[in-house]
């Protein structure tokens, strides 16, 4: 029999969510994460998957992962410190270190986990990390987990960044001070000031933390947010995910060699979890190889961006202040964005509403994700159907 508390705790939390269209459905897909994808047995136009470069579904890749699983099997078979790290995992962070323009790097299961490993193996309870209100959850667990004194200072405000700098490293409470942003934030799309990060870094001799799962692939011709702004010697930690860009699953940790020994030694996800697939591991090496052989798939995916994004601007929709191809459309009201995405989806555009907790109250958004694999009729479709809705519900 469950406990009554539970039970009670449970009906009364989930009906509170759903009352305020704070209640997330899941829709399983009945293909792949592609361009299209089939959800009910309906075809939709897919505007909400990281896959940027289209690479998910690459048959290059799905040949080097069943190669390689023909090869060494299905799963590492243990952790990477006991028997669970093969030649492609060695592989694989050499090429990423190559990629990232740093001495090494390191490869974890998820970008989630990188940054549950990178900031506790490094960051106490003596210490204080200054970080960006509107850095991703895993950030922020991470510095949870790391026992460190958070201080937040105001989205992309290096005037507030530079005060608590100062105020944190003048107070001589802290034996290490950490500065860490996203390179680019998911939710609007923007790009962190890394530049006055850097300076400011410089000045305070704060280390450097950079959260660039939404940049590589994406800026710096497919290297970075980092590489972008030319920063690749002033940056202490580039963190990155396999699963968007990349289109496999893992994450890893790019940065000088002293750095990737000692989270080799003392990161509990590397030490404690099984090492990432075979399959995945070839798949990732040859998607890395693919886009440092050719800006292609990083150009489409940008001139596919900029099409979508002017389309829906023109049109009225509050786009925000994105820099990169993440368009959102900010609708606000909670239950209002919720419906608007319903209506996207009965029209035949899957663009999921993106509500409290991932965004703060009152600023509900249907993000939409344009990638290098969408056609030209593909988003000339998606805007007619915009344009439909939006008039409809009075929203443009």
């Amino acid at each position: 029999m469950s406990s009554k508390v539970l039970d009670r705790f449970l009906e009364e939390n989930l009906g509170d969510l759903k009352r305020k269209g704070l209640y997330n459905i899941i829709d399983p897909l009945q293909s792949a994460n592609g361009p299209m994808i089939t959800i009910g047995g309906k075809q939709l136009i897919n505007l909400s998957s990281n896959n940027y470069l289209g690479l998910a579904t690459d048959p290059r890749l799905i040949e080097a992962a069943t190669e390689a699983t023909k090869e060494f099997g299905v799963g590492a078979g243990a952790v990477r410190t006991i028997n669970g790290t093969l030649e492609l995992h060695v592989k694989l962070e050499e090429k990423l270190a190559q990629f990232k323009h740093t001495e090494a790097a390191i490869a974890y299961q998820s970008g989630f986990n990188c940054n549950m490993a990178a900031i506790s193996a490094v960051m106490d309870k003596e210490d204080a990390i200054l970080s960006d209100e509107l850095n991703h959850a895993s950030i922020i667990d991470g510095c949870r987990l790391s026992r460190a004194q958070i201080i937040r200072f105001n989205h992309s405000d290096m005037d507030d960044l530079r005060a608590k700098a100062r105020e944190a490293k003048e107070s001589g409470k802290y034996n290490k001070v950490m500065v860490i942003t996203d390179g680019v934030f998911s939710m609007d799309g923007d790009i962190a000031n890394l530049p006055d990060i850097a300076t400011i870094a410089d000045e305070f001799d704060l280390i450097t933390y950079v959260d660039d799962a939404h940049g590589s692939g994406v800026l710096g011709q497919g290297a970075g947010t980092v590489k972008h702004f030319g920063l690749s010697e002033k940056i202490d930690f580039q963190i990155g995910t396999l699963s968007k860009a990349i289109g496999v699953v893992g994450g890893y940790v790019a940065g000088k060699q002293e750095l990737i020994d000692w989270l080799k030694v003392r990161s509990r996800p590397f030490l404690f979890s099984t090492s990432l697939t075979p399959g995945d591991v070839a798949a990732s090496i040859k998607a890395i190889d693919i886009l440092m052989s050719s800006t292609e798939l990083h150009d489409q995916l940008w001139e596919n961006g900029d099409y979508l994004k002017q389309g829906l601007k023109n049109m009225g929709f509050d786009i925000g202040e994105s820099q990169t191809p993440i368009t959102p459309c900010i609708i606000g009201d909670e239950r209002k964005t919720q419906e608007f995405s319903k209506r996207l989806y009965d029209e035949g555009v899957y663009a999921k509403a993106i509500v409290f907790p991932t965004v703060q109250r009152g600023t509900g958004r249907v993000r939409n994700m344009p990638t290098a694999a969408h056609s030209r009729e593909m988003l000339d479709q998606a805007l007619s159907i915009y344009k439909l809705v939006g008039e409809e519900m009075r929203i443009i």
